[in-house]
């Protein structure tokens, strides 16, 4: 496969003979927003398919963008403010501190760190620790303490940290393991860094919740892959690494955490089989899903417009609720533009603020915009952290409802929230 553009064989296995599951659209970068200030610039568009692997199971992005666009040094996005995913680290934390009585001599990296929100668990219980970051955020992690280098990881990555710090006890790579290009390299250093007793712990969106809750917001170019149990394990198994736990995480509207080492150190957890279990019975080891995902997304699309269209009639107003990555999916899927969403709000300090929506004339505006304002309704754009997000909108003033887009739009009242 080149470095970027159509993919034409799997990135796993090599097989040329892919299967399509859904072709969105032509999408815009998420991360390339333009500011209020400027005329409109060019953006760059690509096509947003889903293909399946026949050999191997992997469903993958049928498009490689070039990661100088997907992820540009002024990425927007930092973990830490997100109350699920910190909750969601510390936990990780926990368990892999039981699974591996960590000392402080164990040294472990993350890759994809961020801005060191995962790392900090492990720097305040007293271990040795090393983020690998190409954006900006690397800086934030610098400032909390938290030693980054801030590059991609590949071979030249892994060459330096060996040579400055040796090999890791734990190598963990959380919602980043799906976006780095050439999985197949991306193990075999991985493979090089880690011990052979040590332990690569990858955390990923997962197929199965993106199939039940029809996520095709999740469709867009930072995400290259799209893991099941049994693709996972295969990647892993074809670099010599052995699959030995499994957890269902609710991060990202559902994601899946892998264990796997080198060795056989760790005997298999029962939560394995029974996951792959699941997978079979859901019908992913064939294509019979295919079909029936498409027509849900389908009937989703076309539910959320006529909602959407609906409230406009009556001369109401909606305004969007954030603008994470797989809210540029939604709009430009939907149709969506700012005379039917007039603003996205965000919180205050967000980078996003006084910019466009990629692809879409919609203004993202500081979140004090909402309470001014009071629209009748908020879209949730994070809808899968809307239990956190409803309860806190209310309690800071919104008096409006909500409208939870996926898997099927619906309205939540606000006196239904508590």
């Amino acid at each position: 496969m080149p470095s970027y553009g159509p993919v034409t064989t799997c990135q796993t296995c090599g097989h040329d003979k892919l299967e399509s599951v859904i072709f969105l659209a032509y999408l815009p970068s998420v991360n390339v927003m333009c500011p209020l200030s400027q005329p409109h610039a060019k953006e760059q568009w690509f096509p947003a398919e889903m293909l399946r692997c026949p050999q191997c199971t992997l469903v993958q992005l049928g498009y490689v963008a070039d990661p100088a666009v997907i992820f540009p040094p002024d990425y927007p996005y930092t973990s830490g403010t997100t109350r699920i995913l910190r909750e969601n680290f510390a936990g990780l934390y926990r368990n892999i501190s039981a699974l591996m009585n960590l000392r402080p001599e164990h040294f472990i990296v993350d890759i994809g760190s961020n801005d060191g929100t995962l790392l900090k668990n492990f720097k305040d219980g007293g271990h040795k620790v090393l983020g690998i970051e190409p954006s900006l955020a690397a800086k934030l992690a610098e400032s909390a303490g938290v030693d980054t280098l801030m590059t991609f990881f590949g071979t030249q990555a892994t060459d330096t940290v060996l040579q400055s710090h040796g090999k890791a006890d734990v190598i963990t790579a959380a919602n980043v393991f799906a976006h780095i290009l050439e999985p197949n390299d991306v193990m075999a250093n991985i493979k090089r860094l880690l011990k052979d007793d040590g332990i690569f712990v990858s955390e990923s969106h997962y197929l199965l919740d993106l199939i039940k809750t029809l996520q095709y917001d999740t469709i867009y170019h930072e995400h290259l892959r799209y893991y099941s149990l049994k693709s996972i394990q295969f990647l892993l198994e074809k670099h010599g690494f052995h699959v030995f736990k499994v957890e269902r995480i609710p991060t990202h509207g559902g994601s899946i955490r892998v264990y796997a080492s080198p060795g056989k150190r760790f005997a298999t957890d029962s939560s394995v089989q029974t996951l792959l279990q699941e997978e079979s019975a859901w019908g992913l080891d064939d294509t019979g899903w295919i079909q029936p995902f498409r027509d849900g997304i389908l009937h989703s699309k076309l539910e959320l417009y006529r909602y959407i269209a609906d409230i406009h009639a009556k001369g109401h107003k909606i305004y969007a609720i954030s603008a994470p990555s797989r809210a540029s999916t939604l709009v430009n899927y939907v149709g969506l533009d700012d005379g039917l969403i007039p603003y996205v709000v965000e919180i205050k300090g967000s980078k996003k603020i006084g910019k466009y929506m990629p692809g879409r004339n919609i203004p993202v505006l500081d979140e004090a915009k909402l309470y001014e304002d009071q629209p009748e309704y908020a879209l949730l754009l994070s809808w899968h952290i809307g239990a956190e997000l409803m309860p806190n909108l209310k309690k800071r003033g919104f008096k409006g409802d909500f409208i939870i887009p996926l898997p099927l739009p619906r309205i939540v009242r606000n006196s239904e929230v508590v």
